[in-house]
């Protein structure tokens, strides 16, 4: 089946929107009956929304985020966070972070990738000759397991019957400096990548994005976000408008500031006195793709 496949352009306007798609998937189960029934199968589709908002002051190039969502024998989603730090050496840091998922974009009907996404990390990371350097996370669904690897804190949530059942967790070298994928001799590699392999229900939701989204909105925010838009598009479009709001809110105490504080970074000591703390959403890039399995 040929691939269809989205990839977030270079130039693009401020908010990108993209339809939902459904992706004929085949999931196993067993039925209750004797032991000698054989398991039969269960064609399911995955529905995808996303949505984009670039950092306020990346407006006109699009931001540094990166995103692809295909379809073919295995579902592979990826997201991408371009370190904004290697703007004061002169480099844009969004084109590393593009050629890394234009890569993915280009091998993931590779063979030798296997459903592997780490395989995936490995090949597109090498295949990338753009000076930068950034976090990515990539997901592939195949008959209805969802293979997970992740480098930094791009992040991946599922949702299921209303309770979040899984979380990935950010990997750093330390605050505000996670591990990345780079152009430089010592680098992280997909060695570093932390996986996961979860079977996913039908009515299960993920939520991937970058840290713009899981840096600004808490995970009950975003299960209420869920679980109110059974539309998949406007689920993604709702959590990066809630993302969005929090990161220019200088009184909201974010997942951010909550981390900054318990990490030793926070107000003078004679604000403190007067009762006051480190607050405040961070403004960055926000990407969010939402995901629903659902019987086709």
């Amino acid at each position: 089946m040929a691939m269809q496949h989205f990839l977030y352009s270079t130039y693009s306007i401020n908010y990108q929107k993209i339809s939902p798609i459904s992706v004929k998937k085949k999931q196993s189960f067993l039925r209750c009956a004797s032991s000698d029934t054989a398991p039969t199968r269960q064609e399911v589709s995955l529905s995808v929304g996303t949505y984009l908002i670039p950092h306020p002051n990346k407006v006109e190039k699009g931001g540094e985020d990166a995103f692809f969502v295909s379809s073919n024998n295995g579902e592979v989603i990826a997201v991408a966070d371009g370190v904004s730090g290697w703007a004061e050496k002169n480099v844009d840091p969004a084109l590393f972070s593009r050629e890394l998922v234009s890569n993915i974009s280009s091998l993931a009907r590779n063979a030798e990738v296997n459903y592997d996404p780490r395989i995936l990390i490995k090949g597109a990371h090498a295949a990338t000759s753009s000076i930068g350097s950034a976090t990515v996370i990539v997901s592939i669904l195949e008959n209805g397991i969802l293979k997970i690897a992740s480098v930094g804190d791009c992040g991946l949530r599922i949702i299921r019957k209303g309770q979040m059942i899984f979380s990935t967790f950010p990997l750093e070298h330390y605050f505000d400096c996670p591990y990345q994928l780079s152009s430089e001799a010592v680098t992280q590699t997909y060695l570093d990548a932390i996986v996961s392999t979860l079977d996913l229900q039908i009515g299960d939701t993920i939520i991937m994005g970058s840290d713009g989204l899981f840096d600004n909105a808490f995970d009950q925010e975003i299960v209420s976000v869920v679980t109110t838009n059974d539309d998949v598009s406007n689920a993604a479009k709702a959590l990066a408008d809630l993302a969005r709001n929090h990161s220019v809110d200088t009184k909201f105490d974010s997942p951010y500031s909550l981390e900054a504080r318990a990490r030793g970074f926070d107000v003078p000591w004679w604000k403190k006195f007067f009762g006051m703390k480190l607050t405040g959403g961070k403004l960055d890039d926000i990407t969010v793709i939402v995901g629903k399995v659902k019987i086709l």
